[in-house]
């Protein structure tokens, strides 16, 4: 075995814009998206897909040992929020709803998942977020 710990942490985040306001036009997803993902590497977070619709997003994500999901889904909530509000790419302030949901993801479901949040569009053509969260509801185990 090597001397570095082998660590497969990967978790389906999803949270939404405040109120569930439809601001997210394809324009604007498109480079927030790409900002996500660039400011996410630059400190050291590591967004393997994200995507979404005008009121929601889908990010995955891979925790390092040292990351605690917490910090990972604030920081990357800070800082796309105030990155649209600096660039002022929105006629309104924006901010993101305070709650999330988050779903760990088995290595061998990873392409599963990238592909359904690559789909997101799609996929919202005909169902709603609420009926895409009760998708996610698993039973709890007693």
């Amino acid at each position: 075995m090597s001397e570095h710990p082998t660590v497969y942490l990967f978790v389906h985040v999803l949270w939404s814009v405040h109120q569930r306001e439809a601001l997210l036009s394809k324009p604007v997803r498109k480079v927030l998206f790409a900002h996500m993902q660039k400011d996410g590497e630059e400190r050291g977070l590591k967004i393997v897909a994200v995507n979404g619709v005008e009121d929601h997003i889908h990010c995955l994500v891979q925790l390092m040992p040292s990351q605690n999901l917490v910090q990972v889904v604030r920081s990357i909530k800070t800082g796309s929020s105030r990155w649209l509000n600096e660039n002022k790419f929105l006629a309104t302030p924006f901010e993101w709803e305070e709650s999330y949901a988050a779903y760990s993801v088995s290595p061998s479901g990873l392409k599963q998942v990238i592909d359904f949040i690559g789909k997101q569009e799609e996929y919202h053509k005909s169902k709603t977020l609420e009926s895409e969260l009760e998708v996610f509801k698993a039973p709890i185990l007693s």
